[in-house]
């Protein structure tokens, strides 16, 4: 387990910004705006899930839990709260988020299921894949150049973070005695909703400004996931590893991550320190 610490990111996200504020690329743009419309329903269902599975530990085990999930808390509540405001500039633009309600109208059939373990594990998937989204992204910064500083230190500070908390709702899961089958199961459940989410609300919105059906959009597109720096082409192995029986979060490079938040230190004050 790490110590975590809870950060306040010294941003001005108040000021409005412009509809392709990503390097003025609508793909990248509303692919972004779409990940971002996810995360404050997210955030809260990853708090809500990793709490109640802890609570559900024996008291000795759940003391040993204690450090790291209250700073996990902290940050995902303080992403909760950052999206939250760049979501509110994506309403301003006329934009509608169809994702979040998906999103609430599965976890309403999910409280038929009573064992915490299967929220824990659905935690556990979605924090892996937004795990190595992060990686992608502090490995290949250019998906967010040309956007204006505060908001590439917003998805950089985000995805930093990300990566290092990667390994709590998995460690968790693991103390509850959850199985390696029903891991895995969930991930590929994750993988597919995650994946036809995104992508349904970045169409949408590329439809709502007139740009779904131009060229640029789909070599845009295309570049994104699968060219050189390609999110599909450097993320499938890492995807992969998560259905190894021997696999763990912390395998995983979190090295660039640190080096961001060390580099990057004017961008934040600690708020907490947990652990």
């Amino acid at each position: 387990m790490t110590s975590l610490v809870v950060r306040r990111l010294l941003i001005d996200l108040e000021a409005p910004f412009e509809r392709r504020w990503n390097g003025g690329d609508a793909f990248r743009s509303a692919y972004f705006n779409a990940l971002s419309m996810s995360f404050p329903v997210g955030e809260q269902f990853f708090i809500d899930s990793v709490r109640t599975g802890m609570k559900a530990l024996p008291e000795s085990r759940m003391m040993e839990f204690e450090a790291d999930v209250r700073g996990f808390v902290g940050q995902e509540a303080t992403h909760r709260r950052i999206h939250d405001l760049f979501n509110g500039h994506l309403a301003n633009q006329g934009y509608t988020n169809t994702w979040e309600k998906r999103v609430l109208a599965r976890l309403e059939r999910l409280k038929l299921m009573k064992d915490p373990r299967h929220a824990v594990a659905i935690t556990a998937a979605t924090e892996h894949l937004t795990a190595i989204f992060a990686q992608h992204l502090l490995e290949h910064p250019q998906t967010v150049q040309g956007a204006p500083e505060r908001l590439q230190t917003l998805w950089l500070w985000h995805a930093s973070e990300e990566s290092e908390h990667r390994s709590i709702a998995f460690d968790v899961y693991r103390a509850l005695g959850g199985s390696h089958e029903w891991r895995v199961r969930w991930m590929r459940l994750v993988t597919f909703h995650f994946t036809t989410d995104v992508l349904r609300q970045t169409a949408r919105d590329l439809w709502h400004d007139g740009q779904l059906l131009r060229w640029s959009t789909w070599r845009s597109a295309a570049s994104f996931f699968f060219g050189q720096h390609g999110l599909v082409r450097h993320t499938f192995k890492p995807w992969r590893a998560y259905f190894r029986r021997d696999f763990h979060p912390c395998q995983q490079d979190g090295s660039l991550a640190a080096e961001w938040l060390r580099r990057h230190e004017q961008a934040y004050t600690v708020v907490g320190a947990k652990g």
